[in-house]
């Protein structure tokens, strides 16, 4: 959620920089410029002063040496600042000019001489921009004498200096910006970090709790106060949860076990009934079957509730050397069926298991396969080693399962249509994911070609990251396993 809250804030943050750096860089290129003309403005006026003391046509004496003065000032400005200046009478002719031969731009018709023939300064050009290269600042102010306009001062000055002030400047409020920028930025990245870090710890509690761990909570604590409100109704109803189920599982355990002394009472009784009647009776058999049935049923119903209600003690564990017993364990059984039990894989590799669960856990998978493997075939139970987990591969060569029934494979007394012959109650592999999901293991099915199932757990090598309690876990007995 963060790579997309994150993008979020900093465009908005982002716009809201822009939208004031850039009034202000328009504002001070202004300011700027407006300070230049004022400079021009002044040397204009100095120069109009000048000017009122020269008399125009003069040849010698006073007026030609005020002449001569005005040419030398207009001179040395030019030399100074290289700025073009000129004096220029009415009708447009040169009076006094630095350099010699520069014209005023536009003559008589340019719009600052009008201007100024009008008795007023001119009004000051337009903006000057940075990337506009080669434009120049006219300024141009009146000379009046007994209030009749005699002559007009014009000054017209390059613009690079101004362009390269205005770019120093623009280079600041970058660089502030920027600056502005990075800080608004790390406080974002905090915003969010204290916004989602309780969303990210409800996520983990919620994933816990849907894959077993029901004893996961979450901290009350940081975040803004709707998600800690959020963080305290979770975990009321997560304590609710968990005790509906404690109370489902115990009820399921209670009725169970107090259901297996009528069984067995009953099953006596048949037995002695048997004795009353012909050896070989149907209906007796048939009684006898379904009582064994039923008690087989109440036995998974048993160990279903012990493996999802006990705690379980995950460890670094040797997982090679566990399959390995237990394959061992299972042989005799294989070899009264006739059927050939492999072991594959390394013979050491450490993983973080529950040793009681996952043992239990590979009987009834390894009991699942034998079950329904016919004489001379094959039950391969290969261990492979990864960098992050461990897995246990059990193939055989059974009837296997369709695309439609691998998807209900699992389910508490689920049983496929085909196995209805084979013994067993339906709830093996339920309890197989119950213990293995204790732990922080896996179990998955898939079709083993070219016939049979095939059974893969997955154990991580490491334990995973402490985040507060990893809830219930189960340590179960083993149990046959069926599909």
């Amino acid at each position: 959620m963060r790579s997309r809250l994150l993008p979020l804030l900093i465009v908005l943050l982002a716009g809201v920089l822009l939208a004031l750096g850039i009034p202000l860089a328009t504002s001070q290129a202004r300011s700027e410029q407006q300070r230049v003309v004022v400079d021009r403005i002044d040397d204009t006026t100095r120069f109009a002063s000048l000017t009122q003391f020269v008399t125009d046509g003069e040849v010698g004496g006073v007026g030609d040496a005020r002449l001569s003065t005005l040419r030398e000032e207009l001179a040395a400005y030019h030399d100074v600042y290289g700025i073009r200046a000129g004096v220029f009478r009415r009708d447009g002719s040169a009076m006094a000019v630095a350099p010699a031969g520069w014209e005023a731009p536009g003559g008589v018709r340019g719009q600052e001489f009008n201007e100024a023939l009008a008795g007023r300064r001119s009004q000051g050009p337009p903006q000057v921009w940075p990337w506009q290269k080669g434009r120049r600042l006219v300024v141009a102010s009146p000379v009046i004498r007994d209030g009749d306009v005699i002559a007009v001062v014009v000054i017209d000055s390059p613009t690079e200096a101004l362009c390269s002030r205005i770019v120093r400047n623009w280079a600041g409020i970058a660089a502030g910006e920027a600056g502005a920028m990075l800080l608004a930025v790390a406080a974002a990245f905090r915003l969010t970090g204290w916004v989602l870090r309780p969303v990210r710890v409800l996520d983990k509690a919620t994933h816990d709790i849907a894959t077993g761990r029901l004893t996961a909570r979450v901290a009350p604590a940081g975040g803004p106060p709707e998600l800690r409100r959020l963080a305290r109704s979770f975990n009321e109803m997560a304590d609710n949860v968990e005790d509906v189920l404690e109370r489902q599982r115990a009820f399921v355990a209670d009725a169970s076990h107090q259901l297996r002394n009528p069984l067995a009472a009953l099953l006596l009784r048949i037995d002695l009934l048997a004795l009353e009647l012909p050896d070989g009776n149907a209906e007796v058999a048939s009684v006898r079957n379904e009582g064994k049935r039923l008690a087989r049923v109440l036995d998974g119903l048993l160990d279903l509730a012990l493996a999802e209600g006990t705690a379980a003690d995950p460890r670094i564990t040797d997982v090679a050397a566990l399959v390995a017993e237990r394959v061992a364990a299972w042989r005799p059984v294989a070899d009264r069926k006739d059927v050939r039990l492999l072991l594959a894989g390394p013979a050491a590799v450490t993983g973080w298991a529950d040793a009681v669960g996952l043992s239990s856990a590979l009987d009834a998978i390894v009991d699942n396969a034998l079950k329904f493997t016919p004489a001379g075939g094959e039950v391969r139970v290969s261990v492979i080693a990864a960098r992050d987990e461990v897995t246990v591969v059990t193939a055989d060569d059974g009837p296997g399962l369709d695309e439609t029934e691998l998807e209900r494979i699992g389910d508490r007394f689920w049983r496929s249509g085909r196995h209805q012959n084979v013994s067993g109650s339906g709830l093996g592999l339920s309890i197989v994911a119950a213990l293995l999901a204790a732990a922080g293991a896996g179990v998955s099915y898939a079709r083993n070609r070219p016939h049979g199932l095939k059974v893969t757990v997955s154990v991580p090598r490491h334990a995973p990251e402490e985040n507060g309690p990893t809830g219930v876990s189960p340590r179960a007995l083993p149990a046959a396993g069926d599909t």
